[in-house]
């Protein structure tokens, strides 16, 4: 499941950090914050709205050093992608097993001495009402922060905020959580979920 991607290979990761910048500046684009300095973490990507969102996230990450796995739906990896995004560090996720990916991410992150794994909260870049729970339950169950990562393409900023530690208490975390995201906008804010929206939960991811 976490194998060895550009983000273990200096040279390309210096190409791939160059790369990046151009693409960032040439599309009018901002970075923000810093990579955390913690080892272990689960980051957000949100809000995701766009097939954008992913090429904005990788440069994101490669400018910042950061260096994750990146969950994604399975059909993105038929055919003669599927190598390339797991070189980038992407990983298949089947919706149908849901726990078994939790259980896996979370055994991931028991194994490893340093790991980072990036969610979409939302799970698709459809309109939505309400964010999956994965990331938090992998990030309660293997005990490490959630880091916010963000776009906000009315400023056209991507960066890094604060880090929020899972108390077992879904509701006020996701309120702390989801008062980060209230005032940044994804490319289509139509199809993002309202940070307003009340406290329901869906199953992991």
């Amino acid at each position: 499941m976490y194998q060895r991607t550009v983000y273990h290979t200096p040279v390309a990761r210096t190409v791939m950090r160059w790369l990046a910048l151009i693409i960032f500046r040439c599309a009018g684009w901002k970075p923000a914050g810093k990579r955390p300095s913690i080892p272990k973490y689960v980051i957000i990507a949100a809000p995701h709205t766009s097939n954008w969102d992913f090429l904005y996230t990788l440069c994101l990450a490669f400018i910042l050093n950061i260096r994750p796995f990146i969950m994604m739906k399975a059909a993105w990896f038929h055919g003669p992608m599927g190598p390339f995004l797991r070189w980038l560090g992407a990983i298949p996720v089947d919706r149908s097993r849901s726990g078994s990916v939790v259980a896996r991410s979370i055994q991931a992150f028991m194994e490893h001495s340093q790991l980072v794994l990036m969610v979409p909260p939302s799970g698709t870049r459809r309109k939505v009402m309400y964010w999956k729970t994965g990331f938090y339950h992998i990030a309660r169950g293997a005990k490490v922060p959630i880091v916010l990562g963000y776009l906000d393409y009315r400023r056209k900023v991507g960066g890094i905020g604060p880090a929020v530690y899972p108390t077992g208490d879904m509701a006020a975390d996701m309120d702390v959580i989801r008062s980060f995201y209230r005032d940044i906008q994804g490319k289509y804010p139509d199809q993002a979920h309202s940070p307003l929206a009340s406290a329901k939960w869906k199953v992991p991811l």
